[in-house]
């Protein structure tokens, strides 16, 4: 189980956002931390997801978990939570990469994809870029591959040793500019792991603040808030609500891949 639920949050960094959400809550959002309640704002996800063009290339990136709380302890608490402490303070890092490529556009009169004359848009490379977060996070031998639904961005499956597997799908988001160079993304997820004994249901949300640095290392720094909920599935869902069963915070820095080590602090 312990496994199960660290995967279910590894995989949420790298899969993009998109749509707007009402000015200042995801703002408001992060400020509140812990005192969360499930977003109201995002908007259902469709299409790819599109980065800031800052972003493009590749990129080392490391993450440290620098908080985690259980609103609802002792009552309720998730499996691996206690044991994620142990990762406190403790920076992961690995390569990320995104790239440029033509938007998908639906005929509305067949509903079949096609490609218009736009701009190249800057997307994740999903498949990529979630790999190496959960090797990062489970080890090498424990992930076999993700695959990205060829027709909605918005899904993928991360395979596992012992017939095992991630089905993570985007169900909506939001984001909110602040400045050039600053801005705020949210996403929510529906997650069934397959595998065990029986399926293991979530819904998670990511809400993170990046901030592209003008000339200092690391290139890009982020605050991120992984929140976990209880799915109409767990015995416990009517009692949490609206609540958030745990809480992850992470800094997350973005340095050029050129740069092999990150700058010591």
């Amino acid at each position: 189980m312990r496994l199960i639920y660290n995967l279910c949050l590894v995989v949420l960094f790298l899969l993009g956002w998109g749509g707007n959400a009402a000015a200042g809550e995801l703002s408001e959002h992060l400020a509140n931390f812990p005192q969360w309640n499930k977003l109201t704002s995002v908007q259902p996800a469709s299409g790819d997801l599109v980065y800031p063009e800052w972003m493009a290339g590749t990129w080392k990136v490391t993450s440290t978990l620098i908080d985690l709380a259980a609103p609802l302890a002792p009552d309720i608490i998730t499996p691996g939570f206690e044991s994620n402490r142990k990762q406190l303070n403790q920076p992961v890092s690995f390569l990320v990469r995104f790239i440029k490529e033509k938007q998908p556009v639906i005929n509305s009169l067949k509903f079949i994809p096609k490609i218009d004359n736009q701009s190249p848009i800057l997307v994740a490379d999903r498949a990529f870029n979630s790999l190496n977060l959960a090797k990062a996070y489970l080890g090498d031998e424990a992930v076999l591959s993700v695959k990205v639904d060829p027709d909605n961005p918005n899904r993928q499956i991360t395979f596992l040793r012992g017939e095992r597997q991630l089905v993570s799908i985007v169900t909506s988001r939001g984001t909110e500019t602040i400045s050039d160079g600053k801005f705020i993304t949210a996403e929510v997820f529906q997650q069934l792991f397959k595998g065990g004994s029986r399926p293991y249901f979530n819904s998670v949300e990511s809400t993170t603040a990046y901030h592209k640095l003008a000339t200092s290392n690391p290139k890009i720094e982020a605050d991120q808030v992984t929140a976990v909920y209880l799915s109409p599935q767990d015995p416990d869902y009517f009692q949490a609500g609206s609540r958030p069963v745990a809480l992850y915070r992470y800094r997350l820095e973005f340095y050029p891949e050129e740069l092999s080590n990150p700058p010591e602090e």
